[in-house]
């Protein structure tokens, strides 16, 4: 079996490892249509995905005339986070990619999402892939800045002892994909064409390598990047 170039692989969390964003979105439209801003799930994913909605507080001041409060993102959270955990699946393929991965880097993965650990920690405990991410979580929330920003990326390779230029990152963001660009790392998109994941043009456009549309072809795509020797 081919060995992989890189060092570590850190993977965003949203729509890469769990297929998460049609239900935040369901529950941050429905929120959004109760101060008054009518806004379809599709549209909500087009306008927030890859973004921490409480970095979209401007936006939405400007669309309802209501100013973001804590105890607003708060509410927002528990319901998103009742419906992720009566909801949520994994990305198809995404747990066999990660075992594969896990076992072939001696355990050098990470999980770095722009996401609260809350509910990253939920999610991956959902779908059965806790104890490959357990105590190599990263949240964009508990960062100086989040992304497009590399901040949470270059805190998860630090972490691994791993560096960023020895890493491969995993994106289905345009804004994802940014931040693994800005750390320094070799970036792989995530691209279904479905609502919630950027498009390979734009992918590319910002500096992945590679795009690819299924997660049984990472572990392969990963073997076979050739990266120059740092």
């Amino acid at each position: 079996m081919p060995s992989f170039p890189f060092s570590a692989v850190l993977f965003d969390c949203d729509g890469v490892l769990v297929d998460s964003e049609p239900i935040t979105n369901r529950v941050l439209a429905e929120m959004l249509g109760e101060l008054g801003w009518q806004i379809t799930t599709e549209e909500s994913m087009n306008t927030f995905t890859g973004k921490a909605v409480k970095d979209e507080a401007a936006l939405i001041e400007q669309k309802t005339g209501f100013r973001i409060t804590d105890d607003w993102l708060k509410t927002f959270r528990a319901r998103r986070n009742e419906a992720l955990e009566r909801d949520l699946v994994a990305i198809p393929r995404a747990p066999e990619a990660i075992r594969e991965i896990h076992a072939r880097l001696d355990g050098r993965i990470a999980c770095a999402s722009g996401a609260d650990r809350h509910k990253v920690e939920l999610q991956l405990a959902k779908v059965g892939l806790l104890e490959y991410f357990e105590g190599r979580i990263f949240s964009g929330h508990e960062m100086p800045r989040s992304k497009p920003h590399p901040d949470v990326y270059l805190a998860a390779a630090k972490a691994l002892e791993v560096e960023p230029g020895r890493c491969a990152i995993v994106e289905d963001t345009v804004t994802g994909a940014m931040a693994g660009v800005a750390a320094g790392a070799t970036v792989f998109g995530y691209s279904t064409g479905e609502s919630g994941h950027s498009g390979p043009g734009p992918l590319l456009s910002v500096g992945a390598v590679r795009v690819f549309s299924d997660m049984s072809e990472l572990p392969a795509l990963l073997s076979g990047y050739g990266l120059q020797a740092a």
